[in-house]
């Protein structure tokens, strides 16, 4: 690189990281991973050592964080609130070692303070006589923003000290979302229909810089101490940095419980490699570990330079979240039929894997991140999650990038797909014929409530779909005892019993068969008011969505789904099939509205009854126009108790609904 070059160089890193600074401690909006800034903030100061004629009080080297928000007041911090120098790999923190030995000339082993390096907003904490009276952030490491309304509301930071504490103590930490709590709260905040946090950091940093309160204390943050800023003079401090997170945690303040005292560096090595080994089953974020030379003599013979301590370093596990570019999108096709957009990567390694593919969920979140085919994207993979883009580089976008145009057809079998009003899913509608749902669409029909095919196991339909001896229902009824037979531990007696039970199964009813075709939200309940109401199959083929919405149970979103089922080619080529293969059902009588006395009522059967079946007294509840469901709830119209009757009796009893005997159903039957 030429000095001119090099001049530019620095120039144009210093914009950058001072713009990724704002984003990051102002704006709670990183536009780029840490993996990045850490690259451009390392390739700068590489650049300003090698050239020191370029060095400047100005760079952001030579500070930490950015400047406070005016909409705070200010706070001085009376001891600088520094950064950490990072490692990120065992030869960098082995170097980091050495130069601790080196400086201290010990002869003994040098012992560490290990702590988890938490992802969330650093803060200062001031207490006087026992009580919190000042919060403020980190800010740019020697002004930050009064937070103390804020907070005051963390559950687990106490307003007031225990034990035999200093008059003024300044406590600093780290405020965080835990992993569990920030999951929930995004659902929330999405059924809302507010906008979800990137991150658990971005959440807990956004929480503690609302301007009312009242928000943040409606924010599941938490707070762990790490380190002592100013202390009144007459306190005895302990000598060692262990002990005194020790000491802050016997006067009520909370102190991750992992932290650990090592007695050598060959103990930060293990205890690194036990913590990322713990990483995703921890309950709080972290992206690495802290260690800190436990002596506090030690500590203050080997100083600081400009920024941070010579006596501690954040060694960074493997990234979380990189950038990488978009370049394609498959449309894969799930078992129940949702089709989910999978972005084709530009290979990148993330959190210790390469990866080169990543959920984009649906079409909302395509719209959300508003990405584009050739965008420069941020990728995040925590543990065993799938990787999933978090959000877009926007001025990296190219002039060429291109829309994601959802299929209108789905990718396996071509069916049409349909996208129900209120859901973010979209679904292919070709259930019957769609390789894609096959299998489960496969033990649907033939499960006990539907076709009721006995002795055909899901491990017995899993093998004719794999082997694709089976591609529709309708090719059950082709099977032949003697193929069957060679399959692995199936005789020939065995075959033959499952080629019998399927011809039985031929002879069904119209209710039963609705059910197994699998029609989205259509249960037995719904299957028997459709049978009811429609009393054949092709009135129900053909009825028009309206029509459709007169069935008791039957609402807006149930009926798109009936009605878009029977439109699908696909699907009625394969009911055409099981017609002319032999399944068929006595002739249903259409139900008069003058039957239909049950009609629009709930009903939950429990307990043994003496004088039917359950599901005699189910099917007599249905051929007057009532709903049998299986759990009980406040729209329950009333519980059919008989003998032994468990959990739905004492639930009903709960909820106040009414219970009926045996006697009393027979009363209403007979009504």
């Amino acid at each position: 690189m030429t000095d001119s070059a090099v001049k530019q160089r620095v120039q144009e890193l210093r914009a950058l990281i001072t713009r990724y600074n704002r984003e990051y401690y102002e704006l709670d909006e990183p536009s780029v991973p840490d993996i990045e800034y850490d690259r451009l903030f390392r390739e700068l100061q590489q650049l300003e050592q090698a050239h020191p004629q370029l060095q400047s009080e100005h760079s952001p080297t030579q500070k930490v964080g950015s400047k406070p928000l005016d909409a705070f007041s200010q706070v001085a911090h009376e001891m600088p609130m520094l950064s950490l120098d990072n490692a990120f790999e065992t030869e960098e923190f082995e170097a980091f070692a050495r130069r601790v030995e080196e400086r201290l000339d010990s002869a003994s082993a040098i012992a560490y303070c290990c702590e988890p390096k938490l992802d969330g907003a650093a803060v200062s904490l001031l207490y006087e006589d026992g009580k919190l009276v000042r919060g403020a952030t980190r800010g740019d490491g020697q002004v930050g923003e009064d937070i103390t309304a804020n907070v005051r509301t963390i559950r687990n930071l106490p307003l007031q000290l225990s034990g035999e504490f200093p008059a003024r103590l300044e406590v600093r930490g780290e405020v965080f979302m835990p992993v569990q709590a920030f999951a929930e709260y995004n659902e929330k905040a999405l059924a809302r229909g507010e906008k979800a946090f990137a991150n658990p950091r971005n959440a807990a940093a956004g929480s503690l810089r609302q301007l009312d309160s009242r928000v943040t204390a409606q924010r599941p943050l938490h707070f762990y101490a790490y380190s002592m800023g100013v202390v009144s003079e007459e306190t005895q401090l302990a000598d060692s940095h262990y002990q005194r997170l020790q000491q802050l945690q016997s006067w009520g303040l909370p102190v991750s419980a992992e932290v650990k005292r090592v007695n050598d560096a060959s103990g930060c090595k293990a205890y690194y490699a036990d913590i990322l080994a713990r990483r995703d089953q921890l309950r709080y974020e972290i992206d690495g570990v802290v260690l800190k030379v436990d002596s506090i003599a030690q500590q203050q013979d080997l100083g600081f330079v400009s920024r941070a301590p010579r006596w501690a370093i954040a060694w960074k596990f493997p990234a979380q979240e990189e950038m990488t570019v978009l370049k394609g999108v498959d449309f894969q096709v799930g078992r129940t039929g949702a089709i989910t957009p999978v972005a084709r990567l530009e290979p990148v390694a993330v959190g210790g894997v390469t990866v080169s593919n990543a959920t984009l969920h649906n079409a909302d979140e395509i719209a959300r991140l508003d990405v584009q085919l050739g965008d420069t994207v941020v990728i995040r993979r925590a543990g065993d999650v799938i990787p999933q883009v978090v959000n877009v580089v926007r001025e990296r976008r190219p002039a060429d990038a291109k829309p994601i145009e959802f299929p209108a057809d789905c990718p396996v079998c071509g069916s049409h797909v349909e996208r129900a009003e209120g859901e973010a899913v979209t679904r292919c509608t070709g259930g019957l014929i769609c390789a894609a749902q096959s299998k489960e669409a496969l033990k649907h029909f033939a499960s006990r409530k539907a076709m009721d095919i006995d002795g055909l196991g899901d491990k017995l339909i899993e093998l004719l779909v794999e082997r694709e001896w089976l591609k529709s229902p309708a090719d059950l009824y082709r099977l032949k005892a003697r193929e069957l037979a060679q399959l692995p531990r199936m005789g020939e007696k065995s075959a033959q019993n499952i080629v019998a039970a399927i011809a039985a199964s031929k002879t069904t009813t119209l209710p039963r068969f609705l059910y197994a075709l699998g029609i989205r939200e259509v249960g037995e309940a719904t299957a028997a008011n459709l049978a009811s109401h429609f009393a054949s199959l092709s009135a129900l083929a053909a009825a028009r969505q309206e029509q459709l919405e007169e069935v008791s149970d039957v609402g807006s979103v149930v009926a798109s789904h009936i009605y878009q089922f029977f439109r699908e080619p696909h699907n009625q080529r394969v009911i055409d099939e099981l017609l002319e293969l032999g399944v068929s059902w006595p002739k249903v009588e259409k139900l008069a509205a003058a039957e239909a006395t049950l009609a629009g009522n709930t009903y939950v059967l429990t307990g043994t009854l003496t004088t039917m079946t359950r599901d005699e007294a189910k099917q007599a509840l249905q051929a007057r126009g009532a709903k049998v469901t299986g759990s009980v709830s406040a729209k329950t119209t009333a519980v059919v108790a008989g003998d032994n009757a468990g959990s739905k009796l004492a639930k009903a009893e709960q909820l106040g609904v009414p219970v009926l005997s045996e006697d009393d159903l027979q009363e209403l039957l007979n009504d």
